[in-house]
């Protein structure tokens, strides 16, 4: 299994942990029965899934986080561009646009991320 592609239930979990951390098991095996409709043992089970990816980790019964979620979410689009578009960015644009037609506000936030590495790249020059 790779390391950033995560089930559908893994990531509805991994959402939960993200936005409840740090949490006792405890008080996260009652949130997975309430959300969804899990036992005890599936939340231990997809737990150890996720820490063995170094996602989370359960320390003295508090689950912490390992893999902030903005961390998680770059490393899975590194990922798809490196899979589908030969890691390149202005490939996956391209053909991004050809279906979608970016808005005036959506080419200005790319103009303005542009711009902010730009002067990045200069300053470390």
């Amino acid at each position: 299994m790779e390391p950033y592609k995560l089930g559908e239930m893994e990531q509805k979990f991994a959402d939960l942990i993200w936005a409840n951390a740090p949490i006792p098991t405890g008080e996260l095996v009652k949130l997975c029965g309430q959300a969804f409709d899990w036992k005890r043992t599936t939340t231990y089970t997809m737990l150890k899934r996720l820490c063995l990816r170094n996602l989370f980790a359960n320390e003295n019964g508090i689950v912490q986080i390992r893999t902030r979620k903005e961390d998680f979410q770059a490393a899975q689009g590194e990922q798809f561009l490196k899979e589908n578009f030969d890691g390149s960015l202005p490939r996956f644009l391209t053909a991004f646009s050809r279906r979608k037609k970016l808005n005036s506000r959506e080419v200005e936030e790319l103009r303005k991320l542009i711009e902010a590495y730009e002067e990045e790249e200069e300053s470390t020059c």
